[in-house]
């Protein structure tokens, strides 16, 4: 896999280590930056909508604290990763719980039930300022989940930081979890089929 690009420099626009380590997997050496939006303020009636308007702010925000030329060198594009998700889940939106009772009810929810990730992800060249995005949907399918299990994850703390609260490869949750159509580098937020494309696209679109 022809990953380590001598010809661009990455950077993650993200805080998440999940994402993070994801980005390693696939061979690729970054460096971090991430970006400070009120996620709040942007609504759109759609989540793959949502989504992609969150990841193009984030980028738009990280462009802003760089400075024009500061740290772009001359013979090398630098691509800037930036991403976004959000649960689905009976057609409404959950972004990540505001309290311990949210979560809860939350995964409670997702009990003999089910639910959607929809992450995105958007790959713009810093130098040139063209961009490309794409969105991925995993759907998500579950046994019980036992109340004892779900007051252990709350007592743990990861699931009030997720969107929906969701964390299908959580040792706690795992078993629970009956069926997965799609993969689980989307499901934790990087989906890499589409951001190996998106970077290839943005990197011939650079050089074409």
């Amino acid at each position: 896999m022809e990953s380590i690009h001598p010809h661009f420099k990455l950077i993650l626009g993200s805080s998440s280590i999940a994402r993070r380590k994801i980005l390693t997997d696939m061979g690729y050496q970054f460096t971090l930056m991430s970006a400070d939006i009120d996620e709040k303020n942007i609504r759109k009636d759609k989540p793959e909508e949502l989504v992609l308007a969150l990841a193009e702010a984030k980028a738009e925000a990280i462009m802003q604290r760089i400075p024009d030329g500061g740290s772009l060198e001359e013979d090398k594009s630098t691509l800037l990763i930036t991403c976004d998700q959000v649960v689905v889940y009976e057609d409404a939106v959950r972004e990540k719980p505001s309290s311990v009772e949210e979560a809860r009810e939350y995964i409670r929810g997702y009990s003999k039930g089910h639910t959607a990730t929809v992450s995105s992800v958007a790959v713009t060249n810093l130098k040139t300022g063209l961009r490309k995005s794409g969105v991925d949907r995993v759907e998500i399918y579950f046994n019980e989940i036992p109340e004892e299990t779900i007051e252990k994850l709350i007592e743990e703390g990861t699931v009030l930081k997720v969107a929906g609260a969701l964390l299908i490869e959580h040792p706690l949750i795992l078993p629970c979890v009956k069926e997965v159509a799609g993969t689980t580098d989307s499901v934790m937020g990087l989906p890499k089929e589409l951001t190996e494309k998106l970077i290839k696209e943005v990197l011939a679109m650079a050089s074409g």
